[in-house]
């Protein structure tokens, strides 16, 4: 694991005989601010991007309070999430190919909200939301279980095993569905898109943002355990618990997207490695960079989708998928090259 320029050593000038002191990267600076002015930016497009005409429209106003606004706060919170979601996975795992999508993570997710519409048909978006992060804990788990008990020499192991992981759950899914006819709302669950995001069924959409307080809160804990269970150990952070807050933290930001929008396929292997690749590893001062850029990252994407094929739209996972398999691409190719 590459140590970041945030976390090394500087030597001071100062009277008292040349003392080191620990820097870190700023978290608030200039660049931050343009990037923020950036995606405010963006996000005043998306509220004015549709095929319905909000201002000449007789349920103009409407339209915009019960479906931009609700689709537009979608794409902030669930680009956020997803996006520090990987950040944290990499920093655990001491791995840059890991994230939700690449773990199968998400693929339980879908397969708890199976679970909960067959026994609870009922079920609230509440109900699917604490079924789909329950599952969501549980895969979470089985793959960090599998890490630590098995040694693997290549780092492009472990994503190839997790994406094995996630086609069996995927598989077991996809035979739960079929045989009791859920086949459709499976379909429309992983679909990735937010054509079907209102007023009253997006705002769970909200616990995302104590989430990210809560990581921000951790940074530093979860830092030092993605160093190592050893270094954790001898600096005295609890190395299990922190991997387990930090995988319940995943859990419920997967669980909540995964309900309410679908998958958002390597969202969360895309927007950390580009941020690592210019500050380094310090999640805490990466955290603000990470979420700007995976909520700039999601809204391209959706306008893109909304755009290129108007009137019609095609679901912003397609987008992410195909731009998130280049990246992955490129990354491999990378790392065979510095052998």
């Amino acid at each position: 694991m590459a140590i970041s320029t945030s976390q090394t050593r500087t030597v001071s000038n100062n009277p008292d005989g040349g003392r080191e002191k620990r820097t870190r990267a700023k978290l608030l600076d200039w660049k931050l601010l343009i990037g923020l002015i950036f995606v405010i930016g963006l996000v005043v497009l998306s509220l004015f991007t549709g095929q319905y005409d909000i201002f000449g429209g007789s349920d103009g106003e409407l339209m915009f309070e019960a479906v931009r606004i609700p689709r537009t706060v979608s794409l902030i919170l669930s680009g956020a999430a997803m996006a520090m979601c990987g950040l944290v996975m990499q920093l655990l795992t001491q791995n840059k190919f890991v994230e939700p999508s690449t773990t199968g993570t998400t693929e339980w997710a879908g397969l708890g909200l199976l679970f909960v519409m067959y026994f609870i048909p009922a079920a609230t978006v509440l109900d699917r939301m604490i079924g789909a992060v329950i599952f969501s804990f549980i895969g979470t788990m089985v793959f960090f279980l599998f890490l630590k008990r098995v040694t693997l020499r290549s780092s492009l192991i472990v994503p190839i095993i997790g994406i094995m992981i996630g086609a069996v759950v995927s598989s077991v899914s996809s035979f739960f569905a079929l045989q009791f006819n859920m086949l459709q709302q499976l379909g429309i669950w992983f679909a990735g898109s937010f054509n079907t995001v209102f007023r009253g069924q997006y705002e769970i959409l909200w616990i995302v943002v104590f989430v990210v307080l809560a990581v921000f809160y951790f940074a530093d804990r979860l830092t030092v355990a993605g160093l190592g269970e050893e270094i954790a150990t001898n600096v005295g952070v609890n190395y299990n618990r922190m991997v387990l807050i930090g995988t319940g933290l995943i859990a419920i930001a997967t669980g909540v997207v995964t309900v309410v929008v679908g998958s958002l396929p390597f969202l969360g292997l895309i927007v950390p490695n580009l941020v690592s690749m210019m500050r380094g590893d310090d999640l805490r001062s990466n955290l603000p960079w990470v979420c700007l850029t995976g909520i700039a990252v999601v809204t391209i994407c959706d306008l893109i989708s909304r755009t290129i094929i108007a009137p019609f739209e095609i679901p912003v996972s397609v987008i992410l998928g195909i731009l998130g398999a280049i990246v992955f691409l490129i990354m491999i190719v990378r790392q065979r090259g510095r052998g």
